[in-house]
C-alpha cells in the first residue's frame, strides 16, 4: 500500500469520525432542549465544529437548518439568542426542575442540589446577551 493511499484512508476515517461526533453531539444537544440539565449549546455548537471539519455537506445542512442555524450563528458570533428561546429554555427548565424536585425526588440534599443547578443555569441564560428580531 502506498503512502499515499494510506493518506486517504486515514482522511477518510478521520472524515467519517468526525461526521459521527458531530451527529452525536447534534443528537446530545436536540435531546438537551428537553431535558434542562443537559446543555443544549456546548452540544450544538460541538456539532457544528466537527461537521466543518468532517463534512462540508453536514455543516451547510446544520447551518441552514431553520432551527439551529441561526440559533448557533448568533450564539457563536456573540450576538446573542432571541427573547422568545430564552423564555422557553427558562419554563423548561423550571417545569422540569421543579416537577423533579418535588414530585419525582424525596431526598431533600438532592432536591438542593437541583434547586442550584437551575439556579446557575438560569443565571447563565440570562446573562447572554437577547437578540433584538
Amino acid at each position: 500500500m502506498s503512502a499515499k493511499h494510506k493518506g486517504d484512508v486515514r482522511t477518510r476515517l478521520t472524515r467519517r469520525l468526525f461526521i459521527a461526533a458531530g451527529t452525536f453531539f447534534l443528537a446530545l444537544g436536540i435531546v438537551g432542549i428537553f431535558l434542562p440539565l443537559l446543555p443544549t449549546t456546548p452540544f450544538l455548537l460541538l456539532a457544528a465544529a466537527c461537521y466543518a471539519r468532517g463534512s462540508e455537506q453536514f455543516y451547510k445542512r446544520l447551518m441552514n437548518n431553520k432551527m439551529f442555524g441561526p440559533y448557533i450563528r448568533s450564539y457563536g458570533e456573540g450576538r446573542g439568542i432571541r427573547l422568545r428561546v430564552k423564555v422557553l429554555a427558562l419554563c423548561l427548565l423550571w417545569g422540569t426542575i421543579a416537577y423533579s424536585a418535588f414530585f419525582a425526588i424525596h431526598n431533600l440534599p438532592l432536591r438542593i442540589v437541583l434547586l442550584v443547578i437551575a439556579s446557575g443555569v438560569s443565571v447563565h441564560i440570562l446573562r447572554i446577551r437577547t437578540l433584538r428580531e
